[in-house]
């Protein structure tokens, strides 16, 4: 849940620099370098999303740590996966609207949010149900290289799509 939680902190984070973004769209001799400053700054939250994960995992596996049984974490997670496919949706739409690699890179950080959210979800039932305490943490170490490879694109300005930016 604190990953989670985390998680939570730096999609918040990339939702800023979005804002920070789109309030410099009436201004189109600096749009194109806010819209790459916005694609690092983004790029930079995967790698920290990513940099924790790998260690929270990790150190959870090492200490071979059961989750802790939680109703609201497993509320808030299956809430989770239900909104965020619809959220990220949203911003590729707007993302193609405006022409944004920076909104389409924060869309996908929203998709890796559903993603982790229905890896707690499993985790929580997998270690309910059969006693898997590692399923969680081994699942989200699946999702470290993903994660950290679209940070490395957001960091050198790289924009995840071809149809936006």
């Amino acid at each position: 849940m604190v990953a989670f939680g985390l998680d939570s902190a730096i999609e918040v984070a990339s939702g800023v620099a979005l804002l920070w973004r789109l309030s410099h769209d009436f201004n189109p001799s600096r749009r194109e370098q806010v819209e790459h400053i916005t694609l690092r700054i983004i790029g930079w939250c995967f790698i920290g999303l990513a940099t924790y994960i790998a260690y929270e995992s990790g150190s959870t596996l090492i200490r071979h740590e059961a989750p802790a049984h939680s109703i609201p974490g497993i509320i808030i997670a299956t809430l989770s996966v239900v909104v965020m496919p619809l959220l990220a949706r949203a911003k590729r739409r707007v993302a193609a609207g405006l022409g944004s690699g920076a909104m389409h890179a924060d869309s996908r950080q929203t998709d890796f949010c559903t993603y982790l959210s229905a890896i707690l979800l499993s985790g929580l039932i997998l270690n309910t149900v059969l006693g898997w305490w590692w399923a969680d943490p081994v699942a989200a170490l699946v999702m470290v290289p993903i994660i950290a490879k679209e940070g490395a694109d957001g960091l050198r300005g790289k924009a995840c799509c071809d149809e936006c930016g």
